[in-house]
């Protein structure tokens, strides 16, 4: 019989195989990788976990930009109106300011009238009055003519003023 080196190597790695299994590296070899399979586990749950957290958060803060871009929106659209019912309100303060500057004017023009027309008025009675004297001093002399004449004169200018 003769034995050549394979079946030595053979029956080497046989007795190699029974005394791990004796051993118990197969035992110690299934608990590693059992540890690294629930280490794995872990990492890939935690991961997961980790994922959803984000998803929350993208989600939280989408939500958050397009509330902050409504109130934006609206923000705008206040300032929007304020601006136009300033604009609106200036303006009718200038029609009212006009309007009352116009008035103005306008009174003072007609008081203007008015103070110039009881001049003309005062005048042509003066003028008047010194005509009529000088017409009937003209006419009427004497004593009985100046009595007539304070008399006439008295009546125009009542009646003038």
């Amino acid at each position: 019989m003769g034995f050549d080196a394979t079946f030595f190597a053979l029956v080497g790695l046989v007795l190699f195989l029974l005394l791990l299994i004796y051993l118990g590296v197969h035992k110690t070899l299934a608990k590693a990788l059992d540890n690294r399979a629930a280490s794995i586990s872990k990492e890939l749950d935690e991961a997961k976990r980790l994922r959803e957290e984000a998803a929350q958060l993208l989600a939280e803060y989408q939500k958050k930009a397009r509330d902050a871009e409504v109130e934006a929106r609206g923000i705008v659209d206040q300032a929007s109106r304020e601006a136009a019912a300033l604009a609106e309100e200036a303006k009718a303060r200038m029609e009212d300011y006009v309007a009352r500057r116009t008035k103005m004017a306008e009174d003072k023009i007609t008081q203007a009238e008015n103070i110039a027309l009881q001049e003309v008025r005062s005048l042509s009675a003066d003028v008047a009055i010194a005509a009529a004297e000088k017409i009937l001093s003209a006419k009427l002399k004497g004593e009985a003519g100046a009595g007539l004449v304070e008399k006439a004169i008295g009546e125009v200018r009542s009646r003038l003023n």
